[in-house]
């Protein structure tokens, strides 16, 4: 699995948390996930604190598999983390 996403069966989704340094952080990130959301046309489930971020990706389609467009879009959302965030 690919940076701390961990793979939920029922129902199937993939969950993340994200830990970061300072408010400022967080902030940053939750704005670059928010333009990956409107240029991908989906929006996943997001929760935060002031240094942390959760969250939730599930399939759109009806199978209700984890598929590799919402692999892709994981892998999209590791790329915009800093270096690295705090764990």
């Amino acid at each position: 699995m690919m940076n701390d996403w961990k793979l939920r069966k029922r129902p199937a989704r993939l969950e993340h948390r994200i830990e970061f340094a300072d408010y400022e952080q967080t902030r940053e990130f939750l704005e670059r996930a928010a333009e990956l959301a409107e240029r991908q046309g989906y929006y996943p489930d997001m929760s935060f604190g002031r240094t942390h971020v959760n969250l939730t990706l599930q399939p759109q389609d009806d199978a209700g598999q984890i598929g590799e467009p919402l692999m892709q879009y994981a892998r999209e959302v590791d790329a915009l983390l800093p270096l690295r965030p705090v764990n």
